[in-house]
Protein backbone atom coordinates (compact mmCIF):
# COMPACT_ATOMS: atom_id res chain seq x y z
CA UNK A 1 0.00 0.00 0.00
CA UNK A 2 1.40 3.36 -1.03
CA UNK A 3 1.99 5.95 1.66
CA UNK A 4 -0.27 8.99 1.48
CA UNK A 5 1.49 12.29 0.90
CA UNK A 6 2.10 14.16 4.11
CA UNK A 7 0.24 17.23 2.87
CA UNK A 8 -3.28 17.81 4.09
CA UNK A 9 -5.85 20.45 4.74
CA UNK A 10 -5.95 20.86 8.51
CA UNK A 11 -9.35 22.50 8.54
CA UNK A 12 -10.83 19.66 6.47
CA UNK A 13 -9.36 17.05 8.82
CA UNK A 14 -10.86 18.84 11.82
CA UNK A 15 -14.21 19.07 10.02
CA UNK A 16 -14.03 15.35 9.22
CA UNK A 17 -13.62 14.62 12.93
CA UNK A 18 -9.94 13.62 13.09
CA UNK A 19 -8.49 14.15 16.54
CA UNK A 20 -11.87 14.51 18.19
CA UNK A 21 -14.44 12.34 19.92
CA UNK A 22 -14.13 9.89 22.80
CA UNK A 23 -14.35 6.12 23.07
CA UNK A 24 -15.45 4.43 19.87
CA UNK A 25 -16.15 7.84 18.27
CA UNK A 26 -12.52 8.98 18.45
CA UNK A 27 -10.59 9.26 15.19
CA UNK A 28 -6.77 9.48 15.58
CA UNK A 29 -5.09 12.34 13.78
CA UNK A 30 -2.52 10.03 12.22
CA UNK A 31 -3.08 6.64 10.64
CA UNK A 32 -0.55 3.89 9.98
CA UNK A 33 -0.31 4.82 6.30
CA UNK A 34 0.44 8.46 7.12
CA UNK A 35 3.92 8.10 8.55
CA UNK A 36 7.03 5.97 8.13
CA UNK A 37 7.72 3.68 11.10
CA UNK A 38 10.88 2.05 12.36
CA UNK A 39 8.92 -0.63 14.18
CA UNK A 40 6.12 -2.99 13.25
CA UNK A 41 2.92 -1.02 12.76
CA UNK A 42 -0.06 -2.70 14.39
CA UNK A 43 -3.86 -2.55 14.47
CA UNK A 44 -5.53 -3.83 17.65
CA UNK A 45 -9.24 -4.06 18.51
CA UNK A 46 -9.62 -2.37 21.88
CA UNK A 47 -11.62 -3.80 24.80
CA UNK A 48 -12.43 -0.46 26.41
CA UNK A 49 -13.52 1.33 23.27
CA UNK A 50 -14.55 -1.63 21.10
CA UNK A 51 -12.79 0.06 18.22
CA UNK A 52 -9.60 -0.44 16.24
CA UNK A 53 -6.48 1.31 17.51
CA UNK A 54 -3.44 1.97 15.31
CA UNK A 55 0.12 1.98 16.57
CA UNK A 56 3.30 3.11 14.85
CA UNK A 57 5.78 1.07 16.91
CA UNK A 58 6.10 -2.01 19.09
CA UNK A 59 6.58 0.18 22.16
CA UNK A 60 3.30 2.00 21.53
CA UNK A 61 1.47 -1.31 21.10
CA UNK A 62 2.97 -2.78 24.29
CA UNK A 63 2.06 0.29 26.31
CA UNK A 64 -1.48 0.11 24.95
CA UNK A 65 -1.85 -3.44 26.28
CA UNK A 66 -0.82 -2.26 29.75
CA UNK A 67 -3.42 0.52 29.58
CA UNK A 68 -6.08 -1.89 28.33
CA UNK A 69 -5.72 -4.15 31.36
CA UNK A 70 -5.85 -1.37 33.95
CA UNK A 71 -9.18 -0.86 35.74
CA UNK A 72 -8.22 2.79 36.27
CA UNK A 73 -8.05 3.51 32.53
CA UNK A 74 -11.39 4.56 31.06
CA UNK A 75 -10.47 5.73 27.56
CA UNK A 76 -7.42 5.58 25.28
CA UNK A 77 -6.90 8.02 22.43
CA UNK A 78 -3.79 7.52 20.35
CA UNK A 79 -2.09 10.03 18.00
CA UNK A 80 -3.84 12.95 19.67
CA UNK A 81 -3.34 16.29 17.90
CA UNK A 82 -1.93 19.36 19.61
CA UNK A 83 -4.43 21.87 18.31
CA UNK A 84 -4.77 24.64 17.44
CA UNK A 85 -1.59 24.63 15.38
CA UNK A 86 -0.97 28.27 16.30
CA UNK A 87 -0.43 27.27 19.94
CA UNK A 88 2.53 24.98 19.28
CA UNK A 89 3.98 27.50 16.80
CA UNK A 90 3.81 30.17 19.50
CA UNK A 91 5.38 27.87 22.08
CA UNK A 92 8.22 26.98 19.70
CA UNK A 93 8.87 30.70 19.10
CA UNK A 94 8.87 31.42 22.84
CA UNK A 95 11.36 28.60 23.42
CA UNK A 96 13.53 29.63 20.47
CA UNK A 97 13.00 26.27 18.80
CA UNK A 98 12.09 25.26 15.27
CA UNK A 99 8.54 24.03 14.88
CA UNK A 100 8.18 20.63 13.11
CA UNK A 101 7.51 21.05 9.41
CA UNK A 102 6.45 18.95 6.48
CA UNK A 103 9.77 18.00 4.82
CA UNK A 104 8.20 18.19 1.36
CA UNK A 105 6.35 21.51 1.60
CA UNK A 106 8.08 23.29 4.47
CA UNK A 107 4.70 23.96 6.09
CA UNK A 108 4.22 23.71 9.84
CA UNK A 109 2.56 20.42 10.76
CA UNK A 110 0.21 19.49 13.56
CA UNK A 111 2.14 17.83 16.36
CA UNK A 112 0.66 14.81 18.11
CA UNK A 113 0.96 13.08 21.48
CA UNK A 114 1.06 9.29 21.32
CA UNK A 115 -1.61 8.77 23.99
CA UNK A 116 -4.19 10.89 25.73
CA UNK A 117 -5.53 8.62 28.47
CA UNK A 118 -8.61 9.17 30.60
CA UNK A 119 -8.08 7.67 34.03
CA UNK A 120 -10.02 7.30 37.24
CA UNK A 121 -8.22 8.99 40.13
CA UNK A 122 -9.02 9.88 43.73
CA UNK A 123 -10.22 13.27 42.47
CA UNK A 124 -12.45 11.76 39.78
CA UNK A 125 -11.71 11.35 36.09
CA UNK A 126 -8.83 13.19 34.46
CA UNK A 127 -6.70 13.08 31.33
CA UNK A 128 -2.99 12.39 31.21
CA UNK A 129 -0.75 12.69 28.15
CA UNK A 130 1.96 10.12 27.43
CA UNK A 131 4.63 10.15 24.78
CA UNK A 132 6.29 6.85 23.87
CA UNK A 133 9.91 6.76 22.73
CA UNK A 134 12.90 4.44 22.76
CA UNK A 135 15.42 5.49 25.42
CA UNK A 136 18.10 5.68 22.70
CA UNK A 137 16.07 8.33 20.88
CA UNK A 138 16.24 10.55 23.95
CA UNK A 139 19.88 11.22 23.05
CA UNK A 140 18.70 13.00 19.90
CA UNK A 141 18.71 16.76 20.48
CA UNK A 142 15.99 17.48 17.90
CA UNK A 143 13.64 14.91 19.44
CA UNK A 144 14.14 16.49 22.86
CA UNK A 145 13.34 19.91 21.39
CA UNK A 146 10.04 18.60 20.01
CA UNK A 147 9.25 17.03 23.37
CA UNK A 148 9.83 20.37 25.07
CA UNK A 149 7.21 21.98 22.84
CA UNK A 150 4.87 19.12 23.66
CA UNK A 151 5.56 19.37 27.40
CA UNK A 152 4.80 23.10 27.51
CA UNK A 153 1.63 22.62 25.45
CA UNK A 154 0.19 20.20 28.01
CA UNK A 155 1.48 22.21 30.98
CA UNK A 156 -0.48 25.23 29.75
CA UNK A 157 -3.59 23.03 29.83
CA UNK A 158 -2.92 21.67 33.30
CA UNK A 159 -2.55 18.10 32.02
CA UNK A 160 0.12 15.76 33.33
CA UNK A 161 2.57 14.77 30.57
CA UNK A 162 5.40 12.24 30.67
CA UNK A 163 7.70 10.23 28.44
CA UNK A 164 7.44 6.43 28.56
CA UNK A 165 10.33 4.29 27.30
CA UNK A 166 10.69 0.55 26.93
CA UNK A 167 12.29 0.49 30.41
CA UNK A 168 8.89 1.31 31.96
CA UNK A 169 7.01 -1.35 30.00
CA UNK A 170 7.18 -4.98 31.12
CA UNK A 171 7.33 -7.01 27.90
CA UNK A 172 6.07 -10.15 29.61
CA UNK A 173 2.97 -8.39 30.88
CA UNK A 174 2.34 -6.82 27.47
CA UNK A 175 2.75 -10.21 25.78
CA UNK A 176 0.42 -11.92 28.23
CA UNK A 177 -2.30 -9.33 27.78
CA UNK A 178 -2.02 -9.63 24.00
CA UNK A 179 -2.32 -13.42 24.44
CA UNK A 180 -5.64 -13.18 26.30
CA UNK A 181 -7.08 -9.84 25.22
CA UNK A 182 -9.48 -11.08 22.55
CA UNK A 183 -11.14 -13.53 24.97
CA UNK A 184 -12.90 -10.95 27.13
CA UNK A 185 -16.27 -11.81 25.56
CA UNK A 186 -16.96 -15.54 25.77
CA UNK A 187 -19.42 -15.21 22.89
CA UNK A 188 -16.54 -14.45 20.53
CA UNK A 189 -15.71 -18.16 20.75
CA UNK A 190 -17.85 -20.03 18.23
CA UNK A 191 -18.71 -23.09 20.31
CA UNK A 192 -20.15 -20.97 23.13
CA UNK A 193 -22.56 -19.23 20.75
CA UNK A 194 -24.43 -22.52 20.56
CA UNK A 195 -24.94 -22.70 24.35
CA UNK A 196 -27.48 -20.94 26.52
CA UNK A 197 -26.41 -18.72 29.41
CA UNK A 198 -26.85 -21.32 32.15
CA UNK A 199 -24.80 -23.88 30.24
CA UNK A 200 -21.95 -21.41 29.69
CA UNK A 201 -21.96 -20.42 33.35
CA UNK A 202 -21.87 -24.08 34.41
CA UNK A 203 -18.89 -24.70 32.10
CA UNK A 204 -16.98 -21.75 33.56
CA UNK A 205 -17.64 -22.76 37.16
CA UNK A 206 -16.60 -26.33 36.41
CA UNK A 207 -13.33 -25.18 34.85
CA UNK A 208 -12.58 -22.94 37.83
CA UNK A 209 -13.04 -25.89 40.18
CA UNK A 210 -10.66 -28.01 38.13
CA UNK A 211 -7.86 -25.47 37.91
CA UNK A 212 -7.73 -24.49 41.59
CA UNK A 213 -4.87 -26.16 43.50
CA UNK A 214 -4.07 -28.36 40.52
CA UNK A 215 -0.35 -28.97 39.96
CA UNK A 216 -0.69 -30.19 36.38
CA UNK A 217 -0.06 -28.05 33.31
CA UNK A 218 -2.83 -25.75 32.14
CA UNK A 219 -2.93 -27.58 28.82
CA UNK A 220 -3.43 -31.01 30.39
CA UNK A 221 -6.23 -29.68 32.62
CA UNK A 222 -7.89 -27.97 29.66
CA UNK A 223 -7.57 -31.02 27.40
CA UNK A 224 -9.14 -33.27 30.02
CA UNK A 225 -11.92 -30.71 30.50
CA UNK A 226 -12.63 -30.66 26.75
CA UNK A 227 -12.83 -34.45 26.63
CA UNK A 228 -15.04 -34.77 29.71
CA UNK A 229 -17.42 -32.04 28.55
CA UNK A 230 -17.46 -33.26 24.95
CA UNK A 231 -16.17 -29.89 23.73
CA UNK A 232 -14.03 -29.02 20.76
CA UNK A 233 -10.33 -29.01 21.45
CA UNK A 234 -9.17 -25.64 22.74
CA UNK A 235 -12.38 -24.66 24.54
CA UNK A 236 -10.84 -25.18 27.96
CA UNK A 237 -7.89 -22.96 27.08
CA UNK A 238 -10.32 -20.33 25.82
CA UNK A 239 -12.13 -20.35 29.17
CA UNK A 240 -8.76 -20.06 30.92
CA UNK A 241 -7.89 -16.93 28.93
CA UNK A 242 -11.39 -15.58 29.53
CA UNK A 243 -10.95 -15.98 33.29
CA UNK A 244 -7.64 -14.09 33.28
CA UNK A 245 -8.62 -11.18 31.04
CA UNK A 246 -11.79 -10.66 33.09
CA UNK A 247 -9.69 -10.81 36.29
CA UNK A 248 -11.76 -13.64 37.73
CA UNK A 249 -8.54 -15.51 38.43
CA UNK A 250 -5.23 -13.82 39.16
CA UNK A 251 -1.89 -15.19 38.01
CA UNK A 252 1.59 -13.68 37.97
CA UNK A 253 1.50 -11.76 34.69
CA UNK A 254 5.14 -10.78 35.03
CA UNK A 255 5.93 -14.37 34.05
CA UNK A 256 5.19 -15.22 30.42
CA UNK A 257 2.18 -17.51 30.15
CA UNK A 258 3.17 -21.02 29.11
CA UNK A 259 0.17 -23.32 29.10
CA UNK A 260 2.46 -26.33 28.90
CA UNK A 261 3.42 -25.64 32.50
CA UNK A 262 1.59 -25.39 35.79
CA UNK A 263 0.59 -21.78 36.48
CA UNK A 264 -0.38 -21.12 40.11
CA UNK A 265 -3.65 -19.30 40.75
CA UNK A 266 -2.86 -16.45 43.16
CA UNK A 267 -6.45 -15.54 43.94
CA UNK A 268 -10.05 -15.77 42.78
CA UNK A 269 -12.16 -12.62 42.68
CA UNK A 270 -15.70 -13.52 43.74
CA UNK A 271 -16.99 -10.05 42.90
CA UNK A 272 -15.62 -10.31 39.38
CA UNK A 273 -17.22 -13.74 38.94
CA UNK A 274 -20.63 -12.37 39.85
CA UNK A 275 -20.28 -9.27 37.69
CA UNK A 276 -19.00 -11.13 34.64
CA UNK A 277 -21.48 -13.97 34.94
CA UNK A 278 -24.37 -11.52 35.03
CA UNK A 279 -23.11 -10.02 31.77
CA UNK A 280 -23.09 -13.32 29.87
Amino acid sequence: MAKRKRTYNIEKMIKDGYGSGVGSDYKPWLKIQDVPSLGRVTRVKGMKTNTQHEFLSDIERNYFYILEFSDKVLDIREQYPLLPLEDTITIADELGLKHPKNPDTGEDIVMTTDFLVTILSDEGTKNVARTIKSKDDLLNKRIIEKFEIERVYWKKRGIDWAIITEKEIDKNIAYNISFIQSYRDIHNIDVFNEMDTIEIQDMIYEFIKRIIDNDRSVRSIATEFDNDMNLKRGCGLSIYKYLIINKIIEIDLSQRIDVNKNIPILSINDNKIKKVMEAI
